[in-house]
C-alpha cells in the first residue's frame, strides 16, 4: 500500500509539472502576441518646410514617372520638400527593384533625421519580403509618419507592433489627372499629415450592427492581415476597432480569410469592426448567395461589438485617410455612422 500511495503521489506531481509547463500552450494568436504596445508613439505632424521621402517598397513603377512627379508637385504646393528614393524606378521583374534595393530606400528614409514622413509610391506586392529586414533603432530616435494602404498594411502592422502610429491613406499612383475627382481623398490626406482633426459621417445601412465604442483603430487590407497571422507582424486587436478593406477577391476568399482570423482569436476581444471598400468583387461560377455585408455579419454573428459598413477607405477613388493607432469614437446606427478621431 505504501508503494502504491507513493506511486500515486509521484504521478500527481508529474501531472502538476506538465500542467505548469504546458498548460498554456493553447493560447490564441491574440494572447500569444507579445509585440503589442498599449501606448503608441505619435510622430510629429508635418509643417511647411518639412521633408517627405517617396519610396517604393512593393510593386514596379514602370511608366509611372508622371504620377510620382504629380505627387511631388502636390507636396511642394503645401510647402513641403520632397526626396525620391534612389531605387523608386528600378525594376526587378514584379518589383520596384530587388528586395535589397527596396529595403535600402526604405531604411534610409527611416534613418534620416531630416525626413518627417515616408510616402509609399504604390502597393501591389512586396512589403512582406522586406519587413523583417528593417531596423528601427535610429527610427526610434526620430519617428516619422508611414503613409500608404493596400500592400503597405504589412508595414502598418509592423510599425504598430513596434509602437508607432501610421497613416492609412492614398499613394502616389492614387492620383488622377484631374485632382478634383479625388478632392475629398486629397483633403483628408492633407489633414492627416498636418494634424488637423478627422471626422467622418458614413451612409447608414440596415447591415450596421448598432453601438458606440471608443478605442484605437488598427487594420488595413484583409489579405495582408491574413498573411501576417502567426508572425511577429500579426496585430493584437484586443480592445481595438479593426478596419478592413479588400479588392478583387471572391466572396468565398473573403469568408475564408475572416474564418482564419476568427479561428486565430482575432475577434475574441475586439472592440468593433469598421468595413471599408470591398471593391471589384469577383464572381465565382458557384454563387455565394448573400451580399458581402451579410457574409461579414455571419462570420461575426457571435460577437456583440458594433460593426459599421460604408467607410470610404480602400481601393476606390474615394479613399479617406485613417490614422492607425489613434483613438476614435465610432457611433454606429442604422441611419448613419460617425467616426471621430480624438487627436492629441
Amino acid at each position: 500500500m505504501y508503494f502504491y500511495n507513493m506511486t500515486k503521489n509521484i504521478l500527481f506531481l508529474n501531472l502538476l509539472c506538465l500542467v505548469f509547463f504546458f498548460g498554456k500552450t493553447t493560447l490564441s494568436a491574440q494572447e500569444n502576441n507579445t509585440q503589442n504596445k498599449t501606448i503608441l508613439i505619435q510622430p510629429s505632424y508635418l509643417k511647411a518646410g518639412d521633408t517627405v521621402a517617396i519610396v517604393a517598397p512593393s510593386g514596379i513603377l514602370k511608366n509611372r514617372t508622371g504620377e510620382v512627379k504629380q505627387a511631388t508637385d502636390l507636396l511642394k504646393s503645401w510647402g513641403l520638400h520632397v526626396v525620391v528614393g534612389k531605387h523608386v524606378f528600378s525594376q526587378d521583374n514584379h518589383f520596384a527593384g530587388t528586395d535589397n534595393e527596396r529595403c535600402e530606400d526604405f531604411q534610409k528614409a527611416m534613418d534620416d533625421p531630416s525626413i518627417s514622413a515616408i510616402w509609399c509610391a504604390r502597393g501591389g506586392y512586396g512589403t512582406v519580403r522586406i519587413v523583417d529586414k528593417l531596423n528601427f533603432e535610429k527610427f526610434r530616435e526620430n519617428p516619422k509618419w508611414l503613409i500608404g494602404y493596400s500592400d503597405i498594411t504589412a508595414l502598418h502592422n509592423q510599425f504598430h507592433n513596434e509602437g508607432f502610429e501610421s497613416i492609412h491613406a492614398l499613394m502616389c499612383t492614387s492620383l488622377t489627372k484631374d485632382l478634383n475627382d479625388i478632392s475629398e481623398t486629397i483633403s483628408t490626406f492633407k489633414k492627416a499629415i498636418f494634424g488637423e482633426p478627422l471626422s467622418y459621417t458614413l451612409k447608414g445601412t440596415n447591415y450596421n450592427k448598432v453601438g458606440t465604442v471608443t478605442a484605437p483603430i488598427v487594420g488595413g487590407n484583409l489579405t495582408l492581415l491574413h498573411t501576417m497571422l502567426g508572425s511577429k507582424s500579426s496585430l493584437n486587436t484586443k480592445g481595438k476597432i479593426l478596419f478592413i478593406e479588400e479588392i478583387g477577391e471572391y466572396k468565398y476568399h473573403i469568408d475564408r480569410m475572416l474564418q482564419s482570423l476568427k479561428r486565430a482569436g482575432y475577434f475574441d476581444n475586439c472592440a468593433g469592426v469598421l468595413v471599408g471598400g470591398m471593391s471589384k468583387m469577383r464572381k465565382n461560377t458557384t454563387l455565394w448567395g448573400t451580399s458581402v455585408e451579410q457574409l461579414i455579419l455571419d462570420v461575426l454573428a457571435e460577437y456583440d461589438f458594433p460593426i459599421a459598413f460604408n467607410m470610404p477607405a480602400g481601393h476606390d477613388k474615394d479613399n479617406r485617410a485613417l490614422v492607425l493607432g489613434e483613438t476614435v469614437k465610432m457611433t454606429v446606427g442604422k441611419d448613419k455612422t460617425t467616426v471621430v478621431f480624438e487627436a492629441e
